[in-house]
């Protein structure tokens, strides 16, 4: 079984010859980025081609947002949206042993109109953003939001050159997809030393797009060590996410990873770069015999919603009351990354 290495620092692709128009230049990088999802699971990549003004006017307005009353805050709460959008509050998720995570966020993802088909008939991860009355703020998440968007979909494509698939394996499924765009807020705490603001875990897609304002992130490699990987001027924290590991049958390993040390006030900005939601994911048949273990396929939105189902209050409560059930096939959380492989090597 492949998976992440004994690695002790983070590498930096420059990702800018992905648009190159020499096919030799696109392919030099995909072997880079091959090499780095095989080993690592994390890395970082330059030359995306984001305008850095984007992020200033997108962390400016999420700035303004968290500086409001927690009252205004609430009229934007998550629980009120039928598609899983808006504000957390501090206490809300709690991904590792049922630790509230000691942070707020607010979520985003693919804004669609109030009359999409997905969303009438009930979908629970599709449908429209939830907007607080902040000015420019629908605005300028959203323009982040395509930004980054077209440099996932960008790696997407590498990816697939990169274990030899079609350059269209994935991205022929992502039309439409549940990809969440999360701004999230880690408040100044003197007491936070040495203290988790986010538990360990995998991200629940294909894989993460991140872009955080001061160090704190940690990433577990295969000798059980966490790594720092503080912020890098000009760049991206990519993340191998659990569709990924799935599709691959863990020649890509969704990395497990955490927020510690806390102390200073931190803004993170994570994209969670997904496929469409019924988007059937089984190994590929070039990794699907790989081992003696074979893994269940899952649909990848389905995925994701049994996922946030465990990790958040409300909706936690309405699977035990009974007015939410999780799909057939949902695994519980945890069943990925170095902890999982760990657990059963």
């Amino acid at each position: 079984m492949s998976g992440a290495t004994s690695f002790t620092s983070v590498p930096i692709i420059d990702i800018s010859g992905l648009r190159s128009a020499a096919a030799g230049d696109r392919e030099r990088v995909a072997a880079e980025l091959g090499t780095a999802a095989r080993d690592v699971g994390f890395f970082y990549v330059s030359g995306s081609g984001i305008d850095d003004a984007l992020f200033d006017r997108m962390l400016t307005v999420t700035q303004d947002f968290f500086a409001l009353p927690l009252e205004e805050k609430m009229r934007s709460y998550i629980g009120l949206s039928r598609c899983h959008r808006g504000y957390v509050p501090v206490g809300e998720e709690g991904v590792e042993s049922g630790t509230p995570d000691l942070k707020e966020a607010f979520d985003t993802a693919l804004d669609l109109p109030d009359d999409d088909p997905d969303y009438l008939a009930g979908n629970p991860m599709l449908g429209p953003n939830t907007w607080p009355d902040v000015p420019g703020f629908a605005d300028a998440v959203t323009a982040y939001y395509r930004a980054v968007l077209d440099v996932g979909n960008l790696l997407l494509r590498a990816f697939a050159v990169a274990l030899g698939e079609d350059p269209e394996a994935f991205s022929r499924y992502a039309t439409k997809t549940p990809s969440q765009l999360r701004l999230v807020h880690y408040p100044y705490n003197p007491d936070a030393e040495d203290h988790l603001g986010i538990g360990a875990h995998t991200d629940y897609e294909c894989f993460t797009l991140l872009k955080p304002t001061a160090p704190g992130l940690e990433v577990l490699n295969g000798a059980g060590e966490w790594i720092d990987v503080p912020p890098v001027p000009g760049t991206f924290v990519v993340n191998v996410g659990d569709i990924l590991e799935l599709w691959t049958n863990g020649t890509f390993v969704a990395t497990s990873h955490r927020v510690r040390k806390v102390k200073e006030e931190r803004y993170s900005f994570p994209l969670f770069f997904n496929v469409d939601y019924d988007t059937e994911v089984r190994p590929l048949p070039q990794f699907a015999a790989r081992d003696d273990r074979p893994r269940p396929p899952l649909r990848a939105g389905e995925h994701l919603f049994a996922q946030t189902a465990q990790s958040f209050a409300y909706l936690r409560r309405r699977l035990a009351s009974g007015e939410l059930v999780l799909p057939d096939g949902s695994l519980e959380l945890g069943q990925f990354g170095r902890q999982a492989l760990q657990r059963v090597d």
